[in-house]
C-alpha cells in the first residue's frame, strides 16, 4: 500500500468515525448538550447559513440555521473546517437539516440523520454551541432519527412543510406523531420552532418567526415585535395572534411534494371529481366565463380537459381545445393546448362506456380575493404548473401562460407581447418599465386558470 492510499483510507473525513456513538447500532454520533441562559433565547432570530460570510458577525445574537435546500449546505458536510470561524461569531448553530422526505428510501433517511449529527458533533468539538435539528418521516424512521441527542438537550424543529400552503394540504398528523415521540425519547429542555407551532404542541417552545428572521428585518433587531416569541407549554399564547409567514420556501420533512394537493379556489375544485367519470364544469372569470369538460381517473384526478374558449388568444388556442393533465409530481400540471384550427374536432369520449356520470355545474360568484397571490413563490409555482394567469395593469389586461418551461405573455385580444421565454425572464420582463415580479402582487389579478 502506498502512503497516498493509506492516507486516503484513514482520512477522518472518509471514515467519519471520530465521534462517539455510545454503542448506537448505527454509529450515529452524539451531539453533546449546549447550555443557554433564558435571556439569550428571548425574541430569538435566526440567520441562514448561506448568509453567514456576507453578514460577518453583524447579527451575532442570532443562531445559524439550515432550513434550506440541501445543496446550499452540502459544502459543510464535505469540508466543515473552513466554515468554523465564520459560524463561531454567532450565538449558536443548528445542525444541518438534511432532508427526511417520506418518499426517500429508509437508507437515505438514516444517512441524512448521520450527517446531521456528525456535523453537529464536529462543530461542538470546535467549541461552538450546537442545537440538534430534529427531523423525521414515518414511524419507520423513529428507530434512528432521534439518536445522538442526549436527554434534556435543546432541539430545533420546523413546522413549515407540514402546514397547508401553495395548494397542498396540511400534514399535521405526520408531524405530531414524530413530535410526540421526540418528546418521549429526548425530553428536550427547549424546542426552537421555526414557523408557527401547532396548537397541540407542548413543551418549552421558542417560536421563531420566519419573516422576522429574513433579510427584510436584518437591520431592525432593536425593534421589539408584539408577536409571540417564547411560549411555555404553548397554552400561554392561545389567545395571541400567530402571523402567517410568506417568502422563501423551506424544505426538510413530510412529503417531498408538499402533501396532498388541494384546490385553491372554486375554479380549481373541478380538477377533483368522481373517480372513473366525466363531468361538465364552468370556470368563472371576469374576462369571460367558459365551459369545460373533464375526464377523471381512478383517483378522481382530472387527466384530460376540453376547454370551450380561446382565452382571448385566438392565435394560440382554438375553440375548443384540449389539455392533458399530469399528476406525477403530486399536483396538476397542464400540457400545452391541443388545438384544432382546421375545424376537425375529435369526439371527446367519455371516461368509460355507458352513461356519463355527470357532476352538477358548480357555478360560483367570482371573488377577486381568491385570485390574489400571497407571495412571489406561489406565483412562480402556479405558472410552473402550466396555468394561465390574467392581470390588469395600467388599464391593460395581460395574460401569462407556460408549458414545458416555455412562457408567453400577451395582451387580451391584442396579440403576443413576447413568447418562448423562461420563467426567470417572465419575472424580470418589464411592463411600462416595471418588472412583473415587482407588480404581480399589487396588480389586479383577473383570473387564475389551471
Amino acid at each position: 500500500m502506498t502512503l497516498e492510499n493509506f492516507n486516503y483510507r484513514t482520512d477522518p473525513l472518509f471514515l467519519r468515525n471520530r465521534f462517539s456513538a455510545n454503542a448506537d447500532k448505527y454509529g450515529i454520533p452524539i451531539v453533546p448538550k449546549s447550555q443557554f441562559v433564558n435571556y439569550e433565547l428571548q425574541d430569538l432570530r435566526l440567520l441562514r447559513f448561506d448568509q453567514v460570510k456576507k453578514d460577518n458577525g453583524a447579527h451575532a445574537d442570532r443562531m445559524v440555521h439550515f432550513f434550506l435546500y440541501d445543496y446550499l449546505f452540502e459544502s459543510l458536510w464535505k469540508n466543515p473546517e473552513p466554515f468554523v470561524e465564520d459560524i463561531s461569531k454567532y450565538l449558536g448553530v443548528l445542525t444541518p437539516d438534511f432532508s427526511m422526505y417520506i418518499e426517500m428510501p429508509v437508507a437515505v433517511q438514516l444517512y441524512n440523520t448521520f450527517r446531521n449529527r456528525w456535523c453537529g458533533a464536529y462543530l461542538k468539538s470546535k467549541g461552538l454551541r450546537v442545537v440538534p435539528t430534529i427531523n423525521w418521516s414515518t414511524e419507520e424512521s423513529f428507530d434512528f432519527c432521534f439518536a445522538g441527542v442526549p436527554k434534556g438537550s435543546a432541539v430545533a424543529v420546523s413546522t413549515y412543510m407540514f402546514h397547508a400552503h401553495n395548494n397542498h394540504a396540511e400534514q399535521k398528523d405526520l408531524f405530531m406523531r414524530g413530535y410526540q415521540e421526540m418528546l418521549r425519547q429526548i425530553e428536550p429542555e427547549h424546542i426552537i420552532c421555526y414557523s408557527e407551532p401547532f396548537k397541540e404542541m407542548t413543551g418549552n417552545i421558542i417560536y421563531v418567526d420566519y419573516d422576522l428572521s429574513s433579510w427584510k428585518h436584518m437591520e431592525d433587531d432593536a425593534v421589539k415585535s408584539n408577536r409571540v416569541k417564547h411560549i411555555i407549554g404553548y397554552a400561554s399564547c392561545l389567545n395571541k395572534p400567530i402571523i402567517t409567514k410568506t417568502g422563501f420556501v423551506m424544505k426538510g420533512g413530510g412529503s417531498a411534494y408538499g402533501g396532498e394537493w388541494v384546490p385553491k379556489d372554486a375554479n380549481s375544485e373541478r380538477l377533483l371529481g368522481e373517480p372513473n367519470s366525466s363531468a361538465e364544469n364552468r370556470v368563472e372569470n371576469p374576462n369571460g366565463s367558459y365551459d369545460v369538460k373533464d375526464n377523471y381517473d381512478e383517483n378522481g384526478h382530472a387527466t384530460l380537459e376540453r376547454q370551450y374558449t380561446d382565452h382571448g388568444k385566438p392565435f394560440a388556442h382554438s375553440n375548443p381545445h384540449d389539455h392533458k393533465i399530469d399528476w406525477s409530481n403530486g399536483k396538476p400540471e397542464f400540457s400545452g393546448p391541443i388545438n384544432y384550427f382546421d375545424g376537425n374536432i375529435p369526439e371527446l369520449k367519455n371516461f368509460k362506456s355507458g352513461d356519463i356520470l355527470m357532476k352538477e355545474n358548480n357555478k360560483s360568484i367570482y371573488n377577486p380575493d381568491d385570485h390574489k397571490f400571497e407571495n412571489l413563490s406561489e406565483f412562480k409555482c402556479y405558472l410552473s404548473c402550466g396555468a394561465n394567469v390574467g392581470f390588469k395593469y395600467n388599464n391593460t389586461e395581460y395574460g401569462i401562460e407556460g408549458h414545458n418551461n416555455s412562457f408567453d405573455i400577451w395582451i387580451y385580444y391584442g396579440g403576443d407581447v413576447v413568447t418562448g421565454i423562461t420563467l426567470d425572464e417572465v419575472l424580470d420582463y418589464k411592463l411600462d418599465g416595471v418588472k412583473i415580479k415587482d407588480l404581480i402582487l399589487t396588480a389586479e389579478i383577473t383570473e387564475r386558470i389551471l
